[in-house]
């Protein structure tokens, strides 16, 4: 063998495990980003989404089903874990529909709205993970769980940001050293 094929070769092992990784949280990564993209589509159009968060919230309970289909053995387990899953992700649905219809709606702005029911949705999450000890599901709720402030945190902070970053710039035009002409360095 010559030394490219075995560069080659060796290439094509490290990546393996990289990717073999990924491909087992694709789920996980899929079900996040979907529900930091409904916070962001939220804040944007100003109108909460409720059909959407619904839909989310059943497809966290599918992955939390799906994941744990492995571990129960025979069909009473599988049928049990069906219908706990069905009855924790349905109450989770009727909380986020009380949310969505009850007169708190008008009180809260439509991003508001959807920073709470993406609590929820992690609430939800989290109590799946530890109900099946599974730390995959509990770090995908914690994700959801922390990118509640960290949204919020960045609304409020956006602002500052662009502040800050035109003061910055602003400073650094004022003082960057300037390049003079030698013809008029000698005239006064």
């Amino acid at each position: 063998m010559s030394e490219t094929e075995l560069t080659k070769n060796a290439g094509d092992v490290s990546d393996r495990p990289v990717l073999s990784f990924l491909q087992r949280k694709l789920a996980y990564i899929a079900v996040l980003a979907l529900a930091i993209g409904g916070v962001a589509y939220t804040n944007i159009s100003r109108q909460p989404l409720v059909g959407y968060w619904e839909f989310l919230t059943l497809v966290t309970g599918v992955l939390c089903v799906v994941t744990q289909w492995e571990n129960a053995g025979d069909r009473q387990a599988r049928v049990r874990l069906m219908w706990t899953q069905g009855l924790h992700w349905g109450a989770i649905l009727v909380t986020m529909n009380i949310v969505l219809l009850s007169p708190a709606r008008e009180m809260l702005p439509a991003p508001a709205i959807s920073l709470v029911l993406l609590t929820l949705l992690a609430l939800g999450t989290i109590l799946a993970g530890v109900s099946f000890l599974s730390l995959q599901i509990c770090f995908l709720g914690l994700a959801m769980a922390l990118a509640v402030p960290a949204i919020a945190w960045f609304k409020q902070a956006a602002l500052f940001l662009v502040l800050a970053a035109i003061l910055i710039i602003g400073l650094g035009l004022a003082f960057w050293p300037r390049r003079t002409d030698r013809r008029t360095a000698g005239v006064p």
